[in-house]
Parts: C-alpha cells; structure tokens; sequence
C-alpha cells in the first residue's frame, strides 16, 4: 500500500483510487483561472459584512461534540437498564470493528498516521467500510478527522458523498467538511484546492450540500465576506438542479439578514432558473423588508437586488414593482440605484398580457386581420416571437387616417 507518491496502483486498487489523476489534471487546468488561490477583499466591504454579522455566535458544534454526547446518553441508558436487570451485558461494538480501531493498536495507529500524511494513492480498506457501518460518526470520530490533510479529506468526501443517505451525507458534511473549511479559510486566507475540490465533490448531493454547508454557515450569521466568496465561486461554476436552488433561495430569503446572504442570493438568482412564484414573492419580500432599516447596507445588496430586477422583472406584478422603486428612496446607491429604476419599469407584468414594443402608425385592415386571427398567429411564440410576427404582419402600407398607441396588448 502507497501512501506518498502519485500514480502507484497494485492490482487489486479498486477504481475509485483511479480519480486521483483526474484531479492532478484539474489542478493544472484550474491553475489558469478557474481556481484562484488567493481572494482579495474590499476592506470597506469587509466592514460593511461585519456590521451584519451576528455578535453572538452560537458555539459550533464538531464531530467530538457529538459523539460525547451520545456515549454520555448510551452510558446514562445503560445505567438505567442496569439497575433494573441485573447482569445486563454492556452494549459493545462489533468485535470486527474493535479489532480493526480499537482491539489492535496497529491497526488504529496505522489509519491514523495514513490520514494525517495522506497525498496521493490507496486508503486503507478499513476506512472505506466506514459508511456502510450504522455507528459510523462514532467511528469517523476515532479516526481523528481534525488531524486528517487536504488530500484526505477530498478522498474522504468523495467516499461519503457517494454511499451515505443524503441525510447522513448532510451531517458528514456540516460536522467534518465545513468546519474544516472555514478553519483553513480563517488560517491562510485562502482554501486549499483538495478542499476546494471537496467542496464540489459534495454537492454530489445537492440536498445535503445546501442543508449541511450553505444554510448553517448563513444561520450562524459568522460568514465571513472571504468565506462568501470561496463557496459562493463553487454556486456560480456548478450546475445545481432548480428544486434544490429553489427551496435554498427561499431559506435565505427568510432567514435573519447576516451579509453574506447577499453573495448567496445573487449567485442563484444569476443562474436565470424559472421561479416558482413563491420563491419570487419571497424574494420580494426579502428586499422590502429592509424598508424599516436604517442602517446603511452593503454594496453587495444593492447588487443583489440589480440582480434580481434584470432576471426577474417579467414574474412581478405592477405593486411589487412600485414597491421595490419605492424602497430606492430609503436604500439608494449612487450608480447602482439608477440601473434599478431603469429596468424595473420594463418588461412584461406577471399574470398580465404582452406589451409589444411597435411603430406609432400602422394600416388598420391588417391590424384587424392579426387580432381575429391572433390564436393561429401568437400561439406557442415566446414574446420576442409574437413581437417580430406582428410587425411582419404590420409591413404593409401606412394608413393616413388610422393611428395605434405604441403598447398594444394582445389577446390570449
């Protein structure tokens, strides 16, 4: 077994150690540009995100946290048990397990020391078995994953990702993954590009990847504006099914207002996705409710907000639209603010008929011959379609006498 040094298979490797390749090849692509090592921040910016973040953080619970607090309530179960049977064995793990992590040193101690100098090649068969055993969080625990390198957590993430349950995945993610993460962006400013990879590797399953990464970093309301960035690149690069962006805009636009929300929303609302109308009427209410507050917001809001009226514009009814112009007047931004104003009132109304954009003049007996025969001409034509049909219809000779309002609505 190979524990350094690339491209080293016995063999029986089974082909999931074949993907390493595969990533060294994606770190020389990556290094052109689609992976960028070091973030730059805007101070000011940074200090715009903090005024948002949550002072008082509740404590981040880890892997060890959790697996105390199960042995403190299996050990307060058995006791209980205890005292009313008399001699009820003590509940153990399987004997195959023990010998393999806790009955044979070796063992334990060789998986350790893998893991903590882990670069390139096999994992022990031991650790892969891991996700298939029904205790497995209490064995992930004795492997020390705090101690584990960049490597091996992309290796280990990639394990998971792939044969956990998406609720199981979920708690890998956001007890081991995450953590991890935001303690390598916290050190070095930066994220490693095995974890970096890893981050991607999760969103496998996209479910877990929102419910365990994205939402809880939001909650907590800690999320740095650099940590915002990193993971928010892994949203704009990768292709996520709607449902899943959907039911995660939605959370962030309830959800208690912490900065780095903004970032978030942005990414998903750029990825031009056909909305349900509740994800949009949320998202509506997510900017209007920053009618009452006085604090000066970030830049990245008003962005955020941009965003939204250029992808969206078309799904708003008239109210929101005058709603949203009118939350300008308390939230303005110099240059931003004025691109806002300019695409609001454009579009077509959600719920409302087409508005085609035609000449002032055009011959009535061809007018009329659109109109009586609009389902056979309009039907199935998107609104740049139904415009360009009309107007060939309307290429005939000008009338003198007849004038059409420039906004003429068409029957559905």
């Amino acid at each position: 077994m190979t524990v350094e040094g690339s491209g080293s298979h016995d063999g029986d490797s089974d082909a999931e150690d074949d993907e390493w390749p595969t990533l060294e090849k994606a770190a020389a692509s990556m290094g052109k540009g689609e992976y960028c090592e070091e973030v730059t921040v805007d101070p000011e910016d940074e200090r715009a995100i903090e005024m948002f973040m949550n002072k008082n953080p509740p404590l981040r619970l880890t892997l060890a946290d959790i697996i105390m607090e199960k042995i403190t309530e299996k050990q307060t179960e058995v006791e209980t048990m205890m005292s009313e049977i008399s001699g009820h064995p003590m509940p153990q793990l399987d004997p195959r397990v023990l010998e393999v992590y806790k009955g044979a040193t070796f063992h334990i101690l060789f998986v350790l020391k893998v893991l903590s100098k882990y670069r390139s090649g096999k994992l022990p068969k031991a650790f892969k078995i891991i996700p298939a055993l029904s205790n497995w969080e209490q064995i992930l625990y004795i492997t020390e994953p705090e101690t584990w390198t960049a490597a091996a957590m992309y290796q280990a993430t990639r394990i998971f990702s792939s044969n956990l349950k998406e609720r199981m995945a979920q708690r890998f993610y956001n007890l081991v993954l995450l953590p991890r993460v935001r303690d390598d962006i916290a050190e070095y400013k930066r994220l490693n590009f095995h974890l970096y990879m890893a981050l991607k590797k999760a969103l496998f399953k996209p479910g877990a990847w929102f419910k365990g990464i994205l939402i809880p970093l939001c909650e907590l309301g800690t999320c740095t504006l650099r940590e915002a960035i990193i993971i928010g690149s892994i949203l704009a690069k990768c292709s996520i099914p709607v449902l899943h962006s959907s039911a995660a805009m939605l959370k962030l636009a309830e959800m208690e207002y912490s900065g780095a929300n903004s970032i978030f929303l942005r990414l998903l609302i750029d990825k031009k996705y056909a909305l349900p109308f509740r994800v949009v009427d949320a998202l509506v209410f997510h900017f209007l409710a920053f009618q009452t507050d006085r604090r000066t917001l970030p830049v990245l809001w008003h962005q955020s907000l941009l965003t939204f009226a250029q992808r969206y514009k078309e799904d708003l009814s008239s109210e929101q639209k005058e709603s949203l112009l009118e939350l300008l007047k308390f939230h303005g931004h110099p240059q931003i603010s004025a691109e806002i104003r300019r695409e609001l009132p454009g579009g077509v109304e959600a719920g409302c008929a087409l508005h085609l954009d035609l000449p002032w003049e055009f011959n009535s007996a061809v007018v009329e011959a659109a109109w009586l025969r609009s389902e056979d001409v309009l039907t199935g034509l998107t609104p740049a379609g139904v415009s360009g049909r009309v107007k060939e219809l309307w290429a005939a000779p000008v009338s003198e006498n007849k004038t059409f309002p420039r906004d003429i609505q068409s029957v559905h």
